[in-house]
């Protein structure tokens, strides 16, 4: 699969398609079961021209499991999702049951990860928010066994059609990308910014807007692990930004005669070089 969108945006990286299939395909990147990795690492794989997958036993962490689409991993977390709620916000330092976790933990986990169990990361202001948060999640579970991340060059659309394709844009493209989305829907909220995980706004978040008639894209990489994660594989000052397949072809099929050949874009790729 080829994008004009791409090409008119002058991307840094490949556009990711993501698809699922019954087993992961040979010399895909993968992580060892039961060792811990950031799906985002495997996305970025992809954008850099190379397949990764994951499935139901290598996808990395517990988030990344749920923004995969396979069930709610977060009742699998060390101590279960009470412990989890704690880990997000402010911490399992505070209760008896945490506490013994923690130091059951402690020796497989590097000094950071321990510090973030005990004290919390502090994404949200409590546990019960956590909670709040993982209720509004569109938490889902997949008919398929492994999720595949490959470069769209590399897709046959005919044989193979992927779920949801991402976008990683700085800026001016995800500026470029926002309109795009918008014109030709005749409103002007077709785009949303989720709170989650990297991994969920460019796995559960558009795989649930691709059940709608009228799919929104959804940007993301605001998940601030995930930049510290990724930041070495694709730079700085990116953002994701995935669409479901349907909304892709709409994309797709408006790119010419809009904006993208008109002179504010071309301006804007004059000032960046890119002409």
């Amino acid at each position: 699969m080829q994008s004009q969108i791409a090409q008119a945006l002058r991307l840094r990286h490949q556009p990711v398609a993501m698809l699922w299939s019954d087993k992961t395909p040979e010399g895909a990147l993968q992580f060892k079961e039961g060792k811990w990795g950031c799906i985002m690492w495997l996305v970025a794989h992809a954008a850099r021209g190379k397949s990764a997958a994951c499935d139901r036993r290598t996808f990395g962490c517990f988030g990344g499991g749920v923004g995969m689409g396979f069930g709610n991993q977060y009742l699998n977390f060390p101590g279960g999702q009470a412990c989890f709620c704690r880990f997000l916000s402010s911490g399992n330092d505070l209760w008896e049951t945490g506490r013994r976790v923690a130091e059951k933990i402690k020796p497989h986990l590097r000094p950071e990860a321990h510090d973030n169990f005990v004290k919390g990361e502090r994404y949200l202001k409590s546990p019960e928010l956590v909670q709040k948060f993982i209720d509004c999640l569109p938490i889902a579970d997949i008919p398929a066994a492994t999720v595949v991340f490959k470069p769209l060059g590399d897709v046959d659309a005919k044989t193979d059609p992927p779920k949801v394709i991402t976008f990683f844009a700085d800026p001016d493209q995800l500026s470029a990308l926002v309109v795009l989305a918008n014109y030709g829907r005749g409103n002007n909220q077709n785009v949303i910014i989720p709170f989650a995980a990297g991994c969920q706004t460019i796995g559960i978040y558009p795989l649930r807007e691709a059940q709608s008639e009228t799919p929104r894209a959804v940007v993301g990489l605001t998940d601030l692990s995930a930049r510290v994660a990724v930041r070495r594989q694709l730079g700085d000052n990116l953002l994701s930004f995935s669409v479901p397949l349907p909304m892709f072809e709409e994309m797709e099929g408006q790119v010419a005669g809009s904006f993208l050949e008109r002179h504010t874009w071309a301006e804007l790729l004059k000032a960046r070089g890119q002409e």
